[in-house]
C-alpha cells in the first residue's frame, strides 16, 4: 500500500495534475490511515516515510520517521466520516485551482459528472492550509459527492481506492478545464438534474460484458428446429 501510494504521488506529477510537493495522497488501511509526510519530494519518497495514523483513539496521533502532511487533518476526518472512502487524492491542478480562485462551483457541463454523485462540484469556503475550518468546509463540500474544490487552493478527490480516487482526480481537472474554456463561448447548455440521473444509472452497468451464449446449448436448441425443416421438406 505504501508503495502503491508514492507510484500515485509520482504519476500524478509526472502528468502534470500535480506540480512539487504541493499535494498528498491517504489511503486508508485496516484501522489505520497511511498518508505521504509533510513537505518530502515524491522522487525522494521511501514506503517506509509513510506516515500512518490511527482512525480512532488519539486525534492526531501519527507513527513514522516525518511528520503527516500538513493536510492530514482533512483527509483524517474524511475518512472517518465516510466509510465508503479507501482513499484520497488531493491536488493543486491548474484549471480546478483556477476556478477555485474564482470560487467558482462547476455545474453539469458534461455527463461525467454523474461519477462524483450529484449535478454539482461545489467549492468549499476558504480557510488555512491545515485547519480544523477548512476539513469542516471541505467535509460541507462533499456531503453526498466524491470531489470539490477548495477555494484559492485546489480539489479533493474521492474513491474507494487509490485508483478510483486518482481517476477521479484526473476527471475533476478534465471537466474543470472543459467547464473554464466553454466560460469564453457565448453561451453553453447545462444537463438537468434528470440527465445526470439518468446517466449515474448508466454507469451501474457500465463496463459489464454481456455473457457469451453457450454453444453447445445454442446447438440442442436448435437441433429440434433443423429437424422439423427435414421433416416438412419431406412431406
Amino acid at each position: 500500500m505504501r508503495e502503491a501510494i508514492i507510484a500515485k504521488c509520482r504519476w500524478m506529477n509526472a502528468s502534470g495534475l500535480n506540480q512539487g510537493t504541493s499535494g498528498n495522497i491517504s489511503a486508508r488501511y485496516k484501522d489505520r490511515m497511511l498518508i505521504t509526510p509533510s513537505a518530502t519530494p515524491y522522487d525522494s519518497m521511501k514506503p517506509e516515510m509513510i506516515a500512518s495514523m490511527p482512525l480512532e483513539g488519539d486525534y492526531g496521533a501519527w507513527e513514522g520517521p516525518l511528520q503527516p502532511s500538513t493536510e492530514w487533518r482533512f483527509h483524517l476526518d474524511i475518512t472517518r466520516a465516510r466509510p465508503d472512502v479507501g482513499a484520497i487524492v488531493h491536488t493543486h491542478s491548474t484549471y480546478a485551482t483556477v476556478l477555485a480562485i474564482a470560487r467558482k462551483p462547476i455545474p453539469a457541463c458534461h455527463y461525467m459528472m454523474a461519477a462524483f454523485g450529484g449535478t454539482e462540484i461545489r467549492c468549499a469556503g476558504y480557510a488555512r492550509y491545515g485547519t480544523k475550518e477548512l476539513s469542516d468546509h471541505a467535509i460541507a463540500a462533499l456531503e453526498g459527492r466524491n470531489g470539490c474544490l477548495l477555494a484559492n487552493h485546489g480539489m479533493i478527490a474521492l474513491g474507494a481506492n487509490l485508483d478510483k480516487a486518482m481517476w477521479l482526480a484526473v476527471e475533476l481537472e478534465t471537466i474543470a478545464r472543459q467547464y473554464y474554456l466553454s466560460l469564453a463561448l457565448d453561451s453553453r447548455v447545462i444537463l438537468t438534474d434528470e440527465e445526470i440521473a439518468d446517466t449515474a444509472k448508466g454507469f451501474s452497468t457500465y463496463g459489464l460484458q454481456a455473457p457469451k451464449p453457450n454453444k453447445a446449448r445454442a446447438t440442442a436448441k436448435a437441433a429440434p428446429r433443423r429437424a422439423e425443416k427435414r421433416r416438412s421438406s419431406k412431406r
